[in-house]
């Protein structure tokens, strides 16, 4: 039983269990509640649907109409997973909280993935420029030869 007194089943564990809301270790890793529109058993098809599916971790809380999902951010986004739940019939919850919620998570979640393509700063083509730059006559350069400049 959860502290609010609905049930907790995981696909990683047969037995009932306590849900422990802590924020993961991995910064890859991504834990995120699905609520639905309260309708009898949609909790439960959704958590069958989402099992089937690798690199998913689900959570059911019945009583409640929800789910908890646990993924890799680079493998699935909470916008994919509730796209293919819309897609498979399922109602989400789509109270004016639940929207800004989602739009929130879905934002950073892109943000996210594309941080994850940046690649690594080349550090061998800053030492280039650096050589250019010592080798670069700096502040007042006169180009009057040197003779010249001391005959006036």
């Amino acid at each position: 039983m959860d502290a609010l007194g609905g049930q907790a089943l995981s696909t990683h564990a047969s037995s009932q269990k306590r849900r422990i809301m802590m924020k993961p270790a991995d910064p890859l890793s991504r834990q995120h509640d699905i609520q639905f529109y309260p309708r009898p058993a949609q909790a439960n098809h959704a958590f069958q649907f989402l099992a089937t599916l690798t690199g998913i971790s689900v959570q059911i809380f019945a009583s409640k109409h929800r789910i908890c999902v646990r993924y890799q951010i680079k493998e699935h986004t909470l916008q994919s997973i509730e796209n293919q739940l819309k897609a498979a019939g399922f109602h989400l919850d789509e109270s004016i909280l639940s929207k800004i919620k989602r739009a929130l998570i879905y934002y950073c979640e892109d943000i996210a993935r594309s941080n994850l393509e940046i690649p690594e700063h080349n550090i061998k083509s800053r030492d280039v420029y650096v050589k250019v730059w010592d080798n670069h006559p700096h502040g007042d350069h006169d180009e009057t030869p040197e003779e010249l400049r001391r005959y006036l």
